[in-house]
């Protein structure tokens, strides 16, 4: 299928109609121009570029097509905001591919070529040209709830129409590992019960089990840790998941064994005094908490732990050396689709969890290429929901927007650019 036409309205988009002009555009744009030509010439990709009525260049060395309709545009956008430019010159239409699946093929090559894609002597000048994280986007505790309101409160609805009927958005566990091909779309249930049931193994859950779950999401980690006979204390930022998870709860008869409250996770120890849990699970919440909480983040989990207790945390990392190089920036993904957000690697949380904490890391498991396979699925079905989106109130460009995010997520994954693990932490001295 093939995605409509971006028509961007300043009410909806404000400011994403502007194409930049000027001084400063006259000098950013022909950099941009020959920074992006260099890099495609010597990837596996083939970009097509319209100069013209009938006339047209191409560049690269064959592979994913990507097709720039308007260059002026487009070299403009990534001249005066680099990729929070690119990605809005696809929202707009300056530049596509022919089909939806080809745009996550392209962003893996480039993914995979990432820390190369300009020059190593212009790569010191990262500092004064990438954009600063805006300070409204500080996850602290005053501005987190609005943070994630921002994302995870947008409609039910919306999420119902692609997730899977556990209403997991998170990477799926598919049984094969890791898989080497698309899995039917029927096999996805499956795998995101098999990633709950695992984190619930890991951390040794059973009856009677004292959890505390940082990050609700739609409630299928809280049912199913009730559903073994343990007792669940569940906290969210998100209105929206909140009404949901309940519902879902109580339809399973389990409301008995599940509380979930609207609460930030820094003040759970304050807000429920001396009460200690045997587990306690987060579940890709960490991306959201910002590195400069990251101590605090942990120094909860350690603080609520019950003695002999477990910690397991599902996380969505990035290598070390890529992590200190964009830590403060600010992105395409931070601007429209996770403000605040930003992703450890496995050796940060190591570190942080050894320096602030008596936690460490005790069991491991990496499966970034189950996030690739699992966000694949998800584009599907959110594009082929194009009807029941719009009914909604989404429009087109939000279509692209959530396709890019989706598509570009996915070959993060693809190229081994982005990881995830299970992770599961505990007190050396306790071990069982």
């Amino acid at each position: 299928m093939t995605l409509s036409p971006a028509r961007p309205t300043t009410e909806l988009w404000p400011g994403l109609l502007d194409v930049p002009t000027g001084a400063r555009n006259s000098v950013a744009a022909p950099v941009a121009r020959a920074l992006f030509r260099a890099a495609v010439r010597r990837l596996d990709v083939t970009v097509e570029i319209t100069l013209g009525p009938g006339h047209r260049e191409v560049l690269g060395r064959g592979g994913p097509v990507m097709r720039v309709h308007r260059p002026e545009e487009f070299y403009a956008r990534i001249g005066r905001d680099g990729l929070i430019g690119f990605g809005e010159a696809y929202m707009t239409g300056a530049w596509d591919t022919d089909r939806p699946g080809d745009l996550g093929d392209f962003l893996t090559v480039l993914a995979a070529e990432i820390a190369t894609l300009v020059p190593a002597r212009l790569q010191r000048a990262r500092a004064f040209v990438v954009a600063k994280r805006p300070r409204l986007h500080r996850p602290d505790e005053h501005r987190s709830r609005d943070l994630i309101a921002h994302h995870y409160d947008l409609s039910n609805e919306l999420f119902r129409l692609f997730l899977d009927p556990t209403m997991s958005y998170s990477s799926a566990l598919f049984p094969a590992a890791p898989p080497s091909g698309p899995v039917a779309a029927g096999d996805l249930e499956e795998a995101q019960v098999h990633k709950v049931e695992r984190l619930l193994d890991a951390t040794g859950v059973g009856p009677g089990s004292r959890v505390l779950e940082i990050g609700t999401g739609w409630g299928e980690l809280a049912i199913r840790a009730a559903r073994r006979g343990a007792h669940v204390h569940s906290v969210t930022l998100s209105v929206e998941q909140l009404e949901l998870a309940r519902e879902r709860v109580a339809a399973a008869g389990l409301s008995d064994r599940v509380d979930i409250e609207i609460c930030d996770y820094r003040n759970v120890p304050t807000a429920h005094p001396g009460r200690h849990y045997d587990a306690v699970l987060s579940v890709e919440m960490i991306e959201a908490v910002g590195a400069e909480y990251w101590p605090s983040y942990f120094a909860t989990l350690d603080e609520v732990l019950a003695r002999g207790g477990l910690v397991g945390i599902q996380a969505i990392t990035m290598p070390h050396d890529r992590m200190l190089a964009t830590r403060g920036g600010y992105t395409w993904i931070n601007k429209y689709i996770f403000p605040g957000g930003f992703l450890p690697s496995v050796r940060a949380i190591e570190e942080v969890a050894r320096d602030h904490t008596g936690l460490r890391v005790a069991d491991i498991l990496s499966f970034g290429k189950h996030y690739a396979e699992t966000l694949r699925q998800w584009d599907v079905r959110f594009l082929a929901a194009r009807e029941e989106r719009a009914a909604l109130g989404f429009d087109d460009v939000f279509e692209r927007m959530w396709h890019l995010y989706l598509e570009y997520s996915r070959a993060g994954f693809a190229s081994g650019y982005l990881d995830v693990h299970q992770i599961v932490l505990d007190r050396p001295q306790e071990r069982r």
